[in-house]
């Protein structure tokens, strides 16, 4: 793995049902200064309250138990809590594979397969973990700011991000133009918006979720 991506406090989950292979994946990932924890079943997985905190899912399609790679995958879609997921196979499955790629995954390597395009492809999804972090942080802060906003102040922000002048927005408001400035002037402090453009930009990334 390169070492662009901050790894810090991320975990690395593998889940295989073969000893030798699970044993063997968790020390080759440890060599990259991260954390892993290996698991015989997806049941394992989801019983370890830790793996909540899995920022890469290194997952065999076919496992015992009950539910195969797959099902995991739709189980933690649903739980709106999926890891970017690298699927391991000792079998050529191609539906499968499709279908794994289709509903996100990483990858689809199929065993055996070279040790450093395992890294790669755990580094791209810790990579993509790292992004969903920072990205949700940011919607966080912008929620957080835009609560602070009185109802008035997001009646001015409404026809602000609309292109409205001051004057109209005084006439639609029934209420002083000078009043309009003041509380242009807080919604872009609470905002923390240097520019008409920075607070657009903040509430479409707010409305998009």
């Amino acid at each position: 793995m390169s070492s662009l991506v901050d790894r810090s406090g991320m975990l690395v989950c593998v889940v295989d049902d073969d000893h030798a292979v699970r044993e063997s994946l968790r020390l080759l990932i440890e060599t990259q200064g991260v954390e892993v924890r290996a698991y015989e079943s997806c049941v394992d997985f989801l019983d370890d309250p830790d793996s909540v905190r899995c920022a890469c899912l290194v997952l065999d399609v076919r496992l015992p138990g009950g539910m195969s790679g797959l099902q995991l995958q739709q189980r933690l879609q649903e739980k709106g809590n999926e890891p970017p997921i690298v699927f391991i196979s000792g079998h050529a499955d191609v539906p499968m594979a499709v279908q794994a790629m289709r509903a996100g995954a990483v990858d689809f390597l199929q065993k055996p397969f070279p040790e450093q395009a395992l890294l790669d492809r755990i580094e791209q999804a810790l990579g993509m973990f790292g992004e969903r972090q920072r990205s949700r942080i940011q919607q966080s802060t912008l929620q957080a700011r835009y609560s602070q906003l009185t109802a008035r102040e997001k009646d001015v922000l409404e026809c602000v991000i609309n292109g409205q002048a001051n004057k109209q927005i005084a006439d639609l408001l029934a209420i002083s133009v000078k009043t309009v400035e003041q509380h242009r002037a807080r919604v872009m402090e609470k905002m923390r918006a240097n520019s008409l453009a920075e607070l657009v930009q903040s509430i479409e990334r707010l409305r998009r979720g």
